[in-house]
């Protein structure tokens, strides 16, 4: 009878010993579920299969601990599962490098755009760095800049710059409803000033397209409205490395091309249609490494930039 009672005392510390086991491994089994998608094999022991997983998880992790067979299993699980955890942002490799990029190592002063030299105007850089890349939504501010990317044709944006007051006190501030009502009077003391160095061609171009836009505004709602739906309303933002690769016209500034000289917009060909599309930050086309990058992108990611 001793020996019967000390075999069943056995098998009941076995049993008992084996219940204990169970609700550890349900959990590990449950945990590594969900980041392990082969799953657990009956041949293998937990600390096999988790090495496994630690083998495939180290390619992407510095962290050594979940090799290393003296950390606790339950340290191993908990950091595995942090390195894939669904919530965790993980900032992009090239958004780092862009960031250590901005910066000029040898003189200490941010990264612009390599068109931005030593020897560019001032009206120019703050031009670069405060204006171009900028998602604008207002009307008038958009009138204005559709007429200085047409003055192109005949200027360069350090010169359109320098004279942009001008353009603003003349013009009424852009505002649309004053340039339409503009007459004869008007139209010939702008293109009489010398300051102005606006030719009376120019001058009806730009009071023509005032015109064209309070037809869209009837139509859309606002000219902001109508150009940012070509873009879904949102920057379309590009990833552009040199400046050869920044192009002078696209397929997107053609189609607004055809559609505004539809609409009887003048002085709006593709090339100048990009270039106010550059402005107005409808596309942001600073150069990866100019520290107006990133800060361009998060404008254009705003969630409220549609109000």
């Amino acid at each position: 009878m001793s020996k019967v009672n000390t075999r069943r005392h056995d098998l009941e510390r076995n049993k008992l010993s084996k219940e204990k086991e169970k609700p550890s491994q349900s959990i590990l089994s449950k945990h590594l579920k969900r980041i392990y998608p082969i799953g657990l094999q009956r041949s293998g022991s937990s600390i096999s299969s988790l090495s496994s997983l630690s083998l495939s998880l180290s390619q992407n992790s510095n962290d050594s601990s979940l090799t290393d067979s003296t950390t606790p299993l339950n340290q191993k699980i908990s950091r595995a599962l942090r390195l894939i955890a669904p919530s965790e942002r993980r900032e992009a490799p090239w958004a780092k490098t862009v960031q250590q990029q901005s910066q000029d190592t040898s003189t200490g002063e941010l990264r612009r755009c390599n068109w931005i030299t030593k020897n560019s105007d001032k009206v120019y850089v703050a031009f670069h760095d405060e204006c171009w890349g900028v998602p604008v939504y207002d009307d008038n501010q958009l009138f204005e800049l559709l007429a200085m990317s047409g003055m192109l044709m005949d200027y360069n944006w350090t010169e359109i710059l320098k004279r942009r007051e001008l353009y603003r006190e003349a013009f009424g501030g852009f505002d649309p409803n004053f340039v339409a009502k503009m007459g004869e009077t008007e139209i010939t003391d702008i293109a009489s000033n010398k300051a102005i160095m606006l030719t009376e061609c120019r001058v009806r171009c730009i009071l023509d397209n005032a015109k064209c836009i309070l037809k869209i505004v009837r139509e859309f709602g606002s000219f902001g409205s109508y150009m940012w739906g070509y873009v879904n309303h949102k920057p379309v933002i590009n990833r552009y490395r040199y400046p050869r690769n920044v192009p002078l016209r696209t397929p997107k500034a053609e189609a607004v091309s055809k559609d505004l000289l539809k609409h009887g917009f003048r002085l709006v060909g593709p090339v100048i249609v990009y270039s106010f599309m550059q402005a107005a930050g409808l596309t942001i086309d600073h150069l990866v490494d100019c520290y107006r990058y990133s800060e361009c992108v998060s404008l254009a990611e705003r969630p409220w930039r549609h109000i």
